[in-house]
């Protein structure tokens, strides 16, 4: 039997997951591996690597210290193949994100094909301008029968029998849709280092975002940038961040990881990854990443440096992540590992 005491918690969340307020615009789903996630930061910035395929996935779990943690996950999946006679690539895609947290089971859904467009910009040198876009179905549910609201309560003693006296569907779905730009390119006399920088515009048909009220999603931008800086054949620095703008939220994410070649293992490249990434005003983020191509697997964990730590003991959120990517094209991987958008 439930006490009067969990009233106040019970309302919170509902009131969270219906309201439709200000609070809930800035909650998109985000990844503290946010360059392990390129869709979600700009659908123009997929296609950009060495390879012609690449898998990706990212799993979230958020203050698990709680009852009902937050749990996100994220696979993408592009295939970048060149197009006519020129240098020009086209990138296809599919995003797939999944939320689920609070009480009330809270999900959301979004299963979201992309299409990108790389025109090169140079005969003698790797530059390319890319322009993206990405949409689909996004769906949303809660389960209704772990709903409470004071209507369910007979003085002190909560009966679930009783209507909970709201009126809202428990699901529903819209279409969302993105759109960005991005620019890459090499930089040195000996095109070694790397370089993007790109800015998108989410939700820009502005859908319907709310259980039971006519409240449109508000858009996002997004800025995007990233610098590969080779120090020797076999160690570079990799730094990324990101800008993100949704009235009246903004967020900022940026950071550096170190990399090292230490050899080889049945004939593939071993490289070790390591550095620290930081949402400010937030959280610091230490990561640790290994590569054994084609297979890329990397850990993170969110230390809250923010308002949030002295609630959750500094605790954050746990990240890993999967990726693969390869050459569909064996006889000519050489050639488009060297002219082809890619970071």
């Amino acid at each position: 039997m439930k006490k009067r005491h969990n009233i106040p918690i019970a309302i919170t969340s509902l009131l969270l997951v219906l309201s439709g307020c200000t609070c809930i615009y800035g909650q998109d789903l985000y990844f503290s591996q946010f360059h392990e996630a390129p869709m979600v930061r700009n659908p123009a910035l997929a296609g950009l690597f060495k390879g012609d395929i690449r898998f990706q996935s990212v799993y979230r779990n958020q203050w698990n210290s709680i009852s009902y943690p937050y749990q996100s996950g994220s696979l993408n999946a592009e295939y970048k193949f060149p197009i006519g006679r020129s240098d020009d690539f086209i990138t296809a895609g599919t995003q797939f994100l999944f939320d689920k947290a609070g009480t009330v089971g809270l999900g959301t859904y979004h299963l979201l094909p992309a299409v990108n467009y790389h025109k090169s910009l140079s005969e003698s040198r790797n530059m390319y301008l890319s322009l993206g876009f990405m949409g689909g179905p996004v769906s949303r549910r809660l389960d209704r029968s772990r709903v409470t609201t004071d209507n369910q309560y007979d003085g002190f003693t909560y009966n679930g029998s009783l209507p909970d006296g709201e009126y809202f569907n428990s699901s529903y779905t819209y279409l969302d849709a993105n759109v960005g730009m991005s620019l890459n390119s090499t930089l040195g006399s000996e095109e070694q280092h790397l370089f993007f920088i790109g800015v998108a515009y989410h939700h820009l048909n502005k859908p319907v975002n709310s259980f039971y009220r006519n409240i449109n999603h508000l858009p996002k931008w997004v800025f995007s940038a990233g610098l590969k800086l080779e120090i020797t054949p076999i160690s570079y620095f990799t730094f990324h961040g990101d800008y993100l703008r949704q009235w009246p939220h903004q967020q900022t994410i940026f950071g550096g990881i170190y990399s090292h070649t230490v050899g080889e293992d049945q004939g593939r490249s071993v490289t070790m990854h390591g550095g620290m990434m930081a949402r400010w005003g937030d959280a610091i983020i230490p990561m640790l990443k290994l590569d054994m191509l084609p297979y890329t697997v990397a850990f993170s964990y969110d230390i809250t440096v923010g308002k949030l730590a002295t609630l959750t003991n500094a605790r954050g959120g746990f990240e890993i992540s999967l990726t693969y990517v390869n050459f569909l094209r064996s006889d000519q991987s050489n050639e488009y590992a060297t002219k082809c958008p890619r970071f």
